[in-house]
């Protein structure tokens, strides 16, 4: 009697002993699967999950899990391919569209020399489409310029600046227009020079695109603003105004590209809908970001944010 319940405790033992193994066996092959599919995912591989031999559920849902990821990976293919199809489009309609453009603009050059044009309509015509090519001209730039931003081997030279000279140069460049139109300057841009890892040309181009937003769009408030400042192990340059600013809804969608708030009839507040992507990308080039917050009528502002560096 004794015998038996010898052999029915251990073989309870082994039993249970048996159980834990399994159970300890099957969480750490869930914690590998859990692991593999995860790096999967961030690596964006086509790798496949492994499909265990003995256990029917779990090959069920390995199956399945295997069959989401190849759905997966065709979708991001598909969508890569769309996208530099895309890119191959815009780039070859700016070259298509700039030699005949530039040809046109030659022609009307002339005829605003050509001096037996003498009357005012006749001068006043030419005037404007000058104007219109030019502007035209500049629209295939930008097109041109974001898709290079967007291409995968773009690769922006970056070195040590001051992000306090780049504010002021950009804003004395624009210093003659903004008191032509009676726009009071406001600087806060210390002494104390704060470095980034940056494109001086690209920073440039940013601050001098949102200033000039703020001078087509923010006059109306009478007063543009350009803030310097240390936040931790950051700094960031606002570019503020107290013009009409711009509805909440609409505050990330501004670096959408060809997303426009313009009144298409009037011609004083028409934009391309590029200006914003294209400061998006450079901001994002050189490690920083772009954010937009806007109280109409009270204050809106641009704020660009880069990490400091020391040495």
């Amino acid at each position: 009697m004794i015998v038996v319940l010898v052999i029915v405790i251990a073989a309870m033992a082994v039993i249970i002993s048996w159980q834990i193994y399994g159970r300890r066996k099957l969480n750490q092959y869930i914690r590998e699967i859990n692991d593999k599919v995860a790096d999967i995912i961030e690596h964006e591989t086509a790798e496949k999950v492994l499909v265990p031999v003995g256990h029917t559920l779990m090959q069920e849902l390995l199956v399945q899990v295997n069959r989401l990821l190849d759905y997966n990976q065709k979708v991001i293919a598909d969508y890569a391919r769309a996208k530099d199809s895309q890119r191959k489009l815009i780039s070859n309609m700016s070259h298509d569209l700039k030699t005949p453009l530039t040809v046109i603009l030659g022609y009307v050059e002339r005829l605003k020399q050509d001096r037996s044009l003498t009357t005012h309509e006749e001068q006043l015509v030419i005037e404007r489409l000058n104007d219109k090519v030019n502007n035209l001209i500049a629209l295939l730039n930008q097109f041109f310029d974001l898709v290079k931003l967007e291409s995968d081997d773009y690769q922006l030279p970056l070195s040590k600046l001051s992000l306090n000279e780049v504010c002021r140069q950009s804003v004395l460049e624009q210093y003659d227009l903004l008191t032509s139109r009676n726009i009071q300057v406001e600087l806060d841009i210390p002494e104390l020079p704060f470095y980034i890892l940056g494109n001086e040309h690209a920073l440039h181009r940013i601050l001098s695109n949102l200033i000039s937003n703020s001078i087509r769009y923010g006059s109306d408030g009478g007063v543009l603003g350009v803030t310097v400042r240390e936040e931790e192990e950051f700094v960031e340059v606002d570019i503020w105004d107290r013009g009409k600013g711009i509805a909440e809804v609409h505050n990330e969608r501004v670096f959408d590209r060809l997303y426009t708030l313009d009144d298409a009839r009037n011609p004083q507040f028409q934009g391309s809908g590029l200006g914003l992507s294209i400061c998006k990308r450079l901001a994002e080039e050189m490690k920083g970001s772009i954010r937009l917050t806007s109280v109409p009528f009270q204050k809106t502002t641009f704020t660009c944010r880069f990490r400091r560096i020391t040495f």
